[in-house]
């Protein structure tokens, strides 16, 4: 449940979302969440930040989404890049990098996602060797959100292990110019602000410093960036649901047909009312699993973060689904705004996870089933 905190908090963001709605500039509306403190209630207060967690800023975005002006790059920048700083950065990186995240006039975007790999990150074919006290990272990355707009990626790179030959996740912040880093569009059907690219990094010689954290330890700190991934993509789509819900229920309460608001039928009424009760059980597994993360159990946070993702992203296309059925032809016309929904909503299903991975997940970390690869 919300704590006041939280609902003060929700009040606050859901008047800034309500000020710029559906069709908004991201770019304004990024900047005015800056001034006020929204893109950075995670980040710790001595950068600038508002010294809360994932719990807050899943707010955020969750209300902002209500109001039908996400911003998806609140699940990368801050989420991702500025909870991995925080944690495993030198003081240097914290202080170049977090006060900006903090306040929007910087932004990271991130870079796991492979051609041949996915998410994969035993699979992930990007290197890094050292030269001298430099690195040199070579690799392609494919579907990586804001590389445009981004001052930097943090890149998920592999080096080689010294004792055992074998290849072990490493990030690395990659500066948008840096000769070697080169990015193409990709096409997307998909209408969103923020394109998606493909990145081609050729020896791209970065300095020690670029390494975010220990090297022995990768895993450890991607992982700490994919949980908030995950809980984050959960608000998205809860905030994205709830907006074609609450569309679809304005319009119940006001078509009238033979003298009776359709939403009297209950053949409208009830398939509302159950994507409504998904969208709030999505809700508090997300809840759940940004208490588990922000109170230090990467674990259970782990599980829970998965369970959120794919309970939200299927509540979430079945809200669009039933608003725009709702609707009927209307709900196919630009009007009204619910038909870009219907692509945007299979987002969650299928990134940064698909929904058949988090099953396999579930099935061997929570089940103890045996694996079928």
């Amino acid at each position: 449940m919300d704590t006041e905190d939280h609902k003060a908090l929700r009040e606050a963001v859901t008047a800034l979302g309500k000020r710029h709605g559906p069709g908004s500039d991201p770019i304004q509306l990024w900047s005015e969440a800056g001034k006020l403190g929204y893109l950075g209630v995670n980040l710790p207060e001595e950068y600038g930040g508002g010294g809360g967690g994932i719990s807050e800023l899943s707010i955020v975005l969750e209300e902002l989404g209500a109001a039908g002006c996400p911003l998806l790059m609140l699940v990368v920048s801050p989420a991702i890049c500025g909870t991995v700083i925080a944690r495993f950065g030198t003081d240097a990186q914290k202080q170049q990098w977090l006060p900006g995240l903090a306040d929007g006039t910087r932004l990271m975007a991130f870079g796991i996602t492979e051609p041949d790999a996915g998410s994969n990150s035993h699979r992930i074919t990007t290197t890094a060797r050292k030269d001298g006290t430099d690195w040199l990272l070579t690799g392609r990355k494919v579907f990586i959100s804001g590389v445009d707009i981004a001052d930097a990626t943090l890149i998920v790179g592999r080096t080689e292990d010294a004792r055992t030959g074998r290849l072990k996740p490493c990030l690395f912040i990659v500066p948008r110019d840096t000769p070697g880093f080169a990015r193409r569009p990709i096409d997307m059907e998909l209408n969103a602000a923020e394109k998606q690219f493909e990145l081609t990094l050729d020896d791209v010689r970065l300095p020690a410093d670029a390494l975010v954290g220990d090297e022995d330890a990768g895993l450890l700190q991607l992982f700490a960036g994919l949980n908030p991934e995950r809980i984050m993509t959960a608000a998205f789509a809860i905030g994205m649901g709830r907006h074609a819900l609450a569309k679809a229920i304005e319009y119940a309460r006001d078509r009238t047909v033979w003298n009776t608001p359709i939403g009297a039928h209950q053949a409208i009424a009830h398939p509302l009312a159950q994507a409504h009760i998904d969208l709030e059980l999505a809700r508090l597994m997300m809840q759940k699993a940004a208490h588990l993360y922000d109170t230090g159990d990467d674990m259970g946070a782990g599980e829970a973060a998965n369970m959120a993702k794919y309970a939200a992203g299927e509540a979430c296309v079945k809200a669009v689904d039933q608003a725009v059925h709702t609707l009927g032809g209307n709900g196919l016309t630009r009007e009204y705004g619910l038909a870009r929904l219907i692509t945007a909503a299979r987002v969650a299903r299928i990134a940064p996870v698909s929904r058949e991975m988090i099953l396999n997940y579930v099935s061997h970390q929570t089940l103890g089933l045996p694996k079928s690869y």
